[in-house]
């Protein structure tokens, strides 16, 4: 996979630089989250920030260079800390790395909502898919290895293949989940997919 293409036009190697940058990508966030994709712009954006347009421009070139490091943020902290979670359950009991994964992605999620919401109905999609893989691939990569470390417990399929899909469902329906909020309640959603999961794994 290709790697996304950094958005920030000049790296910050300063303490100082490092907070301007970071001041500017938290009130990218804000506007984003107040005035959504469409109406959000570089002046709204310097102006949340209480900094000047042109102190904006030495590290971001444009409203998309902005939102786009805003997404790699969200997707990094995603990513940390799904994958956390997973580590952590890889050498734990069978059934118990599904049910982690299951909730430390809701968690994320449910925590950021309102982002999530732009980020899925707004935001588009071709500009952040590269993103969006990168965090697919990485939970991917400790699911294959859990299920390589099973091989015996799962069905005989290529471990990738069966993370691959794994993954890409729990995602889909906890992403439709915390959006939707269908009528149904946190644990029976995970006692759900669950069940899908390790009928899949062990047909």
């Amino acid at each position: 996979m290709v790697a996304p293409t950094p958005p920030v036009r000049k790296a910050p190697q300063q303490e100082r630089s490092r907070l301007m940058v970071e001041k500017i990508l938290t009130a990218g966030r804000e506007v984003l989250l107040r005035d959504g994709y469409d109406a959000a712009s570089t002046n709204k954006v310097a102006k949340q920030a209480g900094i000047s347009p042109g102190s904006l421009y030495q590290y971001f070139a444009d409203k998309d260079a902005v939102v786009d490091a805003v997404v790699a943020k969200y997707a990094d902290e995603l990513s940390d800390r799904v994958a956390a979670s997973l580590t952590d359950q890889l050498g734990g009991p069978d059934d118990s790395l599904i049910h982690a994964t299951l909730h430390a992605l809701l968690d994320a999620l449910e925590e950021n909502e309102a982002f999530l919401r732009v980020f899925v109905d707004e935001l588009p999609r071709t500009r952040n898919h590269e993103r969006l893989a990168g965090v697919e691939q990485r939970v991917s990569d400790l699911m294959a290895a859990y299920l390589a470390a099973r091989r015996g417990d799962v069905r005989d399929v290529p471990p990738s293949r069966a993370a691959w899909i794994v993954v890409r469902a729990i995602e889909q329906l906890t992403v439709r989940y915390v959006l939707d909020r269908p009528p149904m309640s946190r644990d029976e959603l995970v006692a759900e997919v669950d069940a899908m999961v390790t009928a899949y794994l062990q047909s």
